[in-house]
């Protein structure tokens, strides 16, 4: 398994944990194409928050090491990398591959 392919598995995996205490309609789906935030997304701020802490604690665990998303760097970007899962993916595969040249 690439790390690419890790990552989306551990964000497919914090959805699975935060839909298990979100309504029917409220749900996210596993596909990358599934918008997390902005007008079109189906979480309020809230069940956000929670989706980023838990997608934090995947990575930590699938990769073991201290993940942290929301920080100045994500929000500097011109375009969100919370947008879609694909977008946090390729956003969480670049930190990773970042931090390994450290």
């Amino acid at each position: 398994m690439t790390d690419k392919e890790k990552v989306i598995q551990a964000i497919f995996d914090a959805i699975d944990e935060v839909n298990s205490a979100l309504p029917g309609d409220q749900q996210l789906e596993k596909s990358e194409d599934e918008v997390l935030y902005g007008q079109s997304g189906k979480l309020d701020s809230l069940g956000f928050v929670n989706l980023i802490v838990t997608i934090e604690e995947a990575i930590t665990n699938a990769f073991d090491v201290v993940c942290t998303l929301a920080d100045e760097k994500a929000f500097s970007l011109k375009n969100s990398p919370f947008r879609t899962v694909a977008t946090l993916a390729n956003f969480i595969e670049s930190n990773l591959n970042e931090n390994a040249e450290k």
